[in-house]
């Protein structure tokens, strides 16, 4: 019994990351990352990500900052923050969040501030879309490593 829950949540775990494939939501640097993780490291993938959102927590609220400001936009710094969650995003497999920057830092470049703020509104979306389903697969994940590791002892009967 115990081997079938450790087998559906592993199930579910690659259900769900399939699901994210096929959205356009992950890339493969995201298998790559996941094969980093080891015994050694067990929670690595998820530190990492956990790393990643705290980073892009702080330029997704620069980037709203400097797009509130309506006498003047800082597009020059809007770039180098767009570069910056480009770059992290793209280190941790995160392909539509990427799209998404390189799209709003085309806007930026163009000093297109309605553009910049739609592309915001999207990169926010898709941030918690991926913060939401990257969370609950690492709920799995630790549900299934829970699972896996409960060992009954042998009772001897005498």
């Amino acid at each position: 019994m115990l081997g079938l829950g450790v087998d559906r949540l592993r199930a579910d775990m690659n259900r769900l990351l399939a699901m994210l494939f096929h959205q356009g939501v992950l890339d493969e640097q995201f298998l790559q990352l996941q094969q980093l993780q080891d015994e050694s490291s067990p929670n690595f993938v998820s530190e990492v990500v956990n790393i990643y959102f705290q980073e892009s927590e702080k330029l997704l609220r620069n980037l709203r900052a400097l797009l509130m400001d309506r006498e003047l936009s800082d597009y020059k710094k809007m770039g180098i923050h767009l570069n910056q969650l480009i770059g992290s995003s793209s280190s941790i497999g995160a392909k539509r969040l990427r799209n998404v920057c390189v799209a709003f830092r085309a806007a930026s470049e163009q000093h297109n501030r309605a553009g910049c703020l739609r592309a915001l509104e999207l990169l926010e979306h898709d941030y918690c879309y991926l913060k939401n389903k990257l969370h609950e697969l690492f709920q799995i994940e630790q549900q299934r490593v829970l699972a896996a590791g409960v060992r009954y002892p042998i009772q001897q009967i005498n």
